[in-house]
């Protein structure tokens, strides 16, 4: 199973959309808690999934479930917490919520996991794709930025 990974933030649209397209991913999974926020600029929920599908044929889905509690964005980005106290109660969330026996399969196959985060190592785009590879076992995850 192939699954992919992407932010948007410090990206063009035709950056973006381009590292989407050759990808080969055939969905955009979006695992953001706010998908519908000014500041997301053509990454918001209805702008993406036209773009996604007049640009790249591709489909859109939203998987807050695979998002963090406000609260924990909140303490994290808002009050600059600890990005290691941060994953350990990401993962314990993940955990809690069964991920992965409650999200399709099919649904993260060849799928892109989105979030706004520009690199993968400071997102918890990663390590959801992460957590599903432990559980799921052949995982490709490969990061398009």
């Amino acid at each position: 199973m192939r699954v992919f990974t992407i932010g948007f933030t410090k990206k063009s649209a035709r950056c973006f959309f381009e590292l989407l397209r050759k990808s080969g991913a055939r969905r955009v999974a979006d695992v953001r808690l706010n998908n519908v926020s000014q500041l997301a600029g053509f990454a918001k929920k209805d702008d993406l999934a036209y773009f996604l599908q007049a640009l790249c044929g591709m489909e859109y889905v939203h998987l807050p479930e695979l998002a963090p509690t406000q609260e924990m964005l909140d303490e994290y980005k808002k009050q600059r917490g600890d990005w290691e106290a941060y994953e350990v109660r990401f993962l314990a969330l993940m955990k809690q919520r069964r991920i992965e026996e409650t999200v399709a399969r099919e649904v993260i196959a060849d799928g892109c996991l989105l979030c706004s985060e520009d690199q993968p190592h400071h997102c918890h785009r990663r390590l959801v794709a992460e957590y599903l590879k432990q559980h799921w076992g052949e995982v490709d995850i490969a990061h398009l930025g």
